[in-house]
């Protein structure tokens, strides 16, 4: 049982060492600068704390627990080259100062690990969730009778092959599937091209279609919305409900598929009370969901080299 104990904590720690070594160079690139002015007492840099603050969402924890087990992960404080762990608020402080242009671009970055410079992506789907916004306790929802849970509506762009998240869009209030869907394809679509779009019929709209079909010069594959057989309008509407393409649309559970990995592993509740604050940790989120991916990405591509190399090593 010891032995056994031994192996798990050694996996958890290099688990641990790997993000933060892929987070690091990511957060590098995007030439955030050290220090965030001239009279800072640079204690500590900028990617130092982005890097704790995604560390942490990784970990799925609060900042109090967190900085706790930073403390006695040597390890992680080496890669880091922490002399000392920082205090929970000094992380709080961090997420409120830093500008959401610089988790853009640090979001940017991680879709880029998985593409060369002039790569398409041959499928991308398109859906819509929530994340809980609520800081009150059950106990007092209860006693009032007043439900104190928000939903922050976030659109996300997913490639179906990759199943890495290309772009993402989030509101404070509810708004229908095609106004996010207008502002998430020009985004996905400068971040990385699509050869074809792929969305529920919750996003059945004539302007949809013709801004993939015309203005990004993509497919389009969305189910038509019809009540008692009334008379389809729009050219390409018309031409969905004719050829319609069964082999593609499925495509589209992986969207779904990766909702379910961002609230099962990293949370589908928000921290924060401001809805700025409240974007940066959905951002968060998002570049750590890529990050855990290129992960898995580049280790399963490894074992398979590396068995190929033993076969043909076996047979030589």
């Amino acid at each position: 049982m010891k032995s056994n104990r031994k192996e798990t904590i050694k996996k958890s720690a290099s688990r641990n060492i790997r993000f933060i070594q892929a987070a690091i160079s990511i957060v590098k690139s995007t030439h955030l600068h050290p220090y965030s002015s001239k009279f800072s007492k640079k204690i500590y840099t900028q990617h130092q704390l982005l890097v704790l603050i995604l560390f942490k969402d990784f970990r799925n924890q609060h900042y109090r627990e967190f900085m706790e087990d930073v403390g006695d992960m040597e390890g992680v404080r080496e890669v880091l080259d922490l002399s000392e762990v920082p205090h929970y608020t000094t992380l709080q402080k961090f997420l409120y100062r830093i500008k959401t242009l610089n988790l853009r671009l640090t979001f940017r970055n991680t879709v880029n690990l998985f593409y060369s410079s002039n790569e398409n992506i041959p499928i991308t789907a398109i859906d819509s969730s929530g994340f809980t916004s609520g800081y009150c306790s059950h106990y007092f929802s209860e006693r009032t009778g007043k439900i104190r849970k928000h939903f922050l509506k976030t659109s996300i762009s997913v490639d179906t092959d990759q199943q890495v998240i290309t772009g993402f869009v989030a509101s404070n209030s509810r708004v229908h599937d095609t106004r996010h869907a207008v502002k998430l394809l020009q985004q996905c679509h400068k971040i990385r091209k699509s050869d074809c779009y792929v969305m529920d019929r919750g996003y059945d709209s004539e302007a949809i279609h013709r801004l993939i079909r015309e203005d990004l010069h993509a497919n389009s594959v969305i189910p038509i919305r019809s009540w008692n057989n009334e008379t389809i309008g729009g050219t390409y509407r018309q031409e969905m409900a004719c050829q319609f393409n069964d082999i593609i649309y499925p495509r589209r559970q992986i969207v779904e598929n990766k909702f379910s990995v961002l609230k099962r592993k990293f949370d589908g509740d928000l921290k924060a009370r401001i809805f700025r604050i409240q974007m940066k940790e959905i951002a968060n989120k998002m570049i750590v969901c890529n990050i855990h991916r290129f992960l898995q990405f580049f280790f399963v591509e490894v074992f398979y080299r590396a068995k190929i190399f033993i076969i043909f090593k076996d047979e030589a």
